[in-house]
């Protein structure tokens, strides 16, 4: 019998570096989606500012170049599905927060094939612990849950 090698610490160090690189990344994508809506900034110069701060690597940050890109190429297609799916909440009354890691999950869902589905959920969830209201991670769950429904069928 054969036994398969064990990780080494510093390969579970690099991964968790990576999850949380990601996470960071998404976060900054949020803010910037967020400044946009608020008050029209452009959210790639937004983006932009907020990547030169935090100095993440060079993937990261086209990472999230190209994960601003694809939600604004999709915009549309995304904000249809959000509105099929949280029928009683408009978009324009959709807290900004909400709305906005929606748009990102819905994206990595449907358009991406840089992650998973359900890292996608969670990563949205984590957001909205984070950065949104009490109900925002049932919110955010029920509605990406019924997309991941709607989408392996």
């Amino acid at each position: 019998m054969e036994v398969a090698p064990r990780k080494s610490e510093a390969s579970v160090e690099s991964n968790a570096d990576i999850v949380v690189a990601r996470r960071r990344t998404r976060a900054l994508v949020m803010q910037a989606l967020y400044e946009f809506d608020m008050v029209e900034h452009s959210a790639a110069d937004v983006l932009a500012e907020r990547l030169s701060e935090i100095g993440l690597s060079c993937w990261d940050t086209e990472f999230a170049r190209k994960f601003l890109d694809g939600i604004f190429a999709n915009a549309a297609e995304i904000d249809k599905i959000i509105a099929e799916f949280a029928p009683g909440w408009p978009i324009s009354q959709m807290a900004v927060v909400d709305r906005n890691i929606l748009r990102m999950a819905i994206y990595e869902i449907i358009a991406s094939q840089e992650t998973p589905p359900r890292v996608a959920v969670n990563e949205a969830v984590e957001l909205a612990k984070a950065f949104g209201g009490e109900s925002a991670p049932r919110f955010i769950n029920g509605v990406l849950g019924s997309v991941m429904a709607a989408t392996s069928q």
